[in-house]
């Protein structure tokens, strides 16, 4: 999906305006309707991530399309400020400095998975976002990631430790996931 600039500009302003009702209500605020740009009520995935002052503040998505995009952005971007379980939720004094990023996830492309080495192998640094499956442990990272993580093996590593494996666990049936994304927002750091 690739996102004109008037759409883009449209989803950040859905996104401040998610958190920004959040604060006034303390509570989700509805998702008020389709907005007046084109193209948004298509299904898609997201991921909203905050930063502020610099620091991740939260990040919150999904990784199958369950709803318009429009609506997909105001529900991760009040998740993201008020629901991410590492922070707490956001304030109002946060608000002016923080910055807001959108990513849409393309498909989910199935990878093989028989060995670490073999995921590994398929794997494209700076371009793939990443999920790893056993059972009922699932984790991702945002092709952004990279930036922090830039070798295959440590990016690798720390995805398999936010699943809740050890850094050396390859459990039996691993399934994994590729996926590319459109980032965008202040700073278009977009990582989880």
């Amino acid at each position: 999906m690739r996102l004109d600039a008037t759409q883009r500009a449209a989803l950040i302003a859905i996104g401040y305006e998610s958190i920004e009702r959040g604060l006034r209500r303390g509570q989700f605020a509805p998702w008020p309707g389709p907005p007046s740009v084109a193209g948004l009520e298509v299904p898609a995935a997201t991921f909203t991530t905050l930063h502020c002052d610099g620091e991740l503040r939260g990040c919150c998505g999904a990784l199958e399309a369950r709803r318009p995009l429009a609506e997909d952005v105001w529900c991760h971007a009040w998740l993201s400020a008020f629901a991410d379980s590492r922070f707490l939720p956001l304030a109002q004094h946060e608000f002016a400095a923080l910055e807001l990023q959108v990513s849409v996830l393309g498909p989910l492309v199935p990878l093989a998975a028989a060995s670490e080495r073999e995921l590994l192998a398929a794997l494209r640094p700076n371009e793939d976002g990443l999920v790893i499956q056993a059972g009922a442990s699932r984790a991702t990272f945002l092709p952004a990631v990279w930036e922090q993580l830039p070798d295959p093996v440590e990016f690798l590593r720390h995805l398999k430790i936010k699943a809740g494996w050890t850094a050396g666990d390859w459990p039996a049936g691993v399934r994994a996931f590729r996926y590319t994304t459109e980032c965008f927002g202040a700073a278009s750091r977009c990582a989880a």
